[in-house]
């Protein structure tokens, strides 16, 4: 089977796209393609019930391939990178991030970076034909340890980056009954917040149920009845961060970087004046930040991406509007809990409640739709739809902006337009799904 990686390592449903053999078999492929001899393996996991089956899995491929194993338990994600980094090591997380609980995943890092493409195309072959592995005698199999540290090490990081910007704090978080459960409540206390903590009690299945980045909703309930000052909603494996504001306000990744890249221009921290962003972020985010004398590139979707063109552009400040946002400088992957922690910085900085931060980040009308096409990967060779498109990008000019792509996992295509006037872009983008979907089926 080919094509098993997306844009984030394997992922769908256990017992299906998930399974153990699968482990088993990206084990061996891991253990075969990066040592023996080499550094030890690291194993992380979220909450999943399926995290245990998979761990031992990949455990058990990894020493048949004569690796040393250390199992850091449930970790965040960006715990595992840190750890990964840390030691120079490879390193594989369990976990499927905001998707639901049935669903699992495989991610691959080394060094503290996603492996590549070539790696990934490496791995594959070795995991449809193991027959290039040859079977080890009971002397040269690896171990496997337990290692519990890594999270007290990860903390203490990221204390270090927080300093006093938590200091009396009153703070709502929702852990997602995931990953964070085991860090951020413990941390923002010790960092002097006086914590409320929403959907901490995982069970192996409640992961990112209601609740979390995906699901906010709670969350800005209680901080608005509450009266805390900030919350902040993690997914599964902490790698992303929504917001709320003490109105009860949801603050999304967007609204979130363009605070945090203003606080960066003031102080001289930005480096290159440069933000990267996907092509779905929000133009209002583009018009403030090139205003304050900043400058913006656009990627495709997708955290992979976004690293590519801060690493090729060298910015330290990039991610999508749904919370996955990297701060280059500090860590090598999107991190909530750090996302977080730069955002409270960020307000402590501009001595101004959340509340008015976001408001200085517009917000121009964007609509969305997604319309039904067999053949959505042939928009741009049908000259209707092309020259429509074409007729209202001219038309909106510089008042506004129109994204056609295909959907990666579905039959559909998806258009979105933004400008200033809502009923303006209304009408355009319901004349171009309208279009999409006769000339696409």
């Amino acid at each position: 089977m080919a094509g098993r990686f997306g844009t984030d390592g394997i992922r769908g449903e256990v017992g299906a796209e998930i399974t153990v053999d699968l482990g088993l078999a990206l084990g061996r492929a891991v253990g075969h393609r990066f040592g023996p001899p080499g550094p030890s393996v690291l194993l992380g996991r979220d909450t999943r019930r399926s995290g245990e089956m998979l761990t031992a899995a990949l455990a058990a491929g990894l020493t048949s391939a004569g690796v040393d194993v250390v199992d850091l338990g449930i970790v965040t994600t960006p715990c595992l990178v840190h750890a990964s980094a840390a030691a120079a090591a490879p390193a594989i997380m369990v976990s499927a991030s905001h998707n639901p609980a049935p669903d699992n995943g495989l991610k691959v890092v080394v060094d503290g970076r996603k492996i590549d493409k070539d790696v990934e195309e490496e791995l594959e072959r070795l995991i449809d034909d193991g027959s290039t592995i040859a079977p080890l005698p009971n002397a040269a199999l690896g171990r496997v340890r337990p290692d519990r540290g890594a999270v007290a090490d990860y903390a203490r990081h990221l204390a270090e980056i927080a300093g006093d910007a938590f200091v009396g704090l009153r703070l709502g978080i929702d852990c997602a009954n995931g990953s964070a459960s085991v860090i951020a409540p413990d941390l923002f206390r010790s960092l002097g917040a006086e914590v409320t903590v929403l959907f901490d009690a995982p069970d192996g299945s409640n992961i990112n149920d209601g609740c979390g980045s995906t699901h906010p909703e709670r969350l800005a309930e209680t901080v608005a009845a509450a009266g805390l000052e900030i919350g902040l909603a993690f997914d599964g494996d902490a790698d992303r961060l929504i917001a709320v504001d003490a109105r009860g306000r949801l603050v999304d990744g967007d609204t979130i970087m363009g605070i945090c890249a203003l606080a960066r221009l003031a102080d001289g921290t930005l480096r290159n004046n440069l933000l990267v962003v996907t092509v779905m972020t929000n133009g209002g985010l583009e018009r403030v930040v090139r205003q304050a004398g900043g400058r913006m590139v656009r990627t495709p979707v997708g955290d992979r991406h976004v690293f590519a063109a801060m690493e090729r552009d060298d910015a330290v400040l990039g991610g999508e509007q749904s919370g996955h946002i990297i701060f280059r400088d500090r860590a090598s992957t999107g991190d909530g809990i750090l996302t977080g922690i730069e955002l409270m910085r960020a307000t402590r900085a501009a001595a101004q409640p959340l509340s008015e931060l976001a408001d200085q980040i517009p917000r121009l009308p964007q609509v969305m739709i997604n319309s039904a096409a067999s053949r959505r990967d042939d928009w741009q060779d049908d000259p209707a739809l092309s020259a429509a498109v074409e007729r209202a990008t001219a038309v909106l000019a510089d008042r506004g902006r129109i994204l056609v792509r295909p959907s990666g996992t579905e039959p559909k295509i998806r258009i979105m337009v933004e400008g200033d006037d809502a009923a303006e872009i209304e009408r355009i983008a319901r004349e171009l799904a309208t279009l999409a979907e006769a000339r696409l089926n």
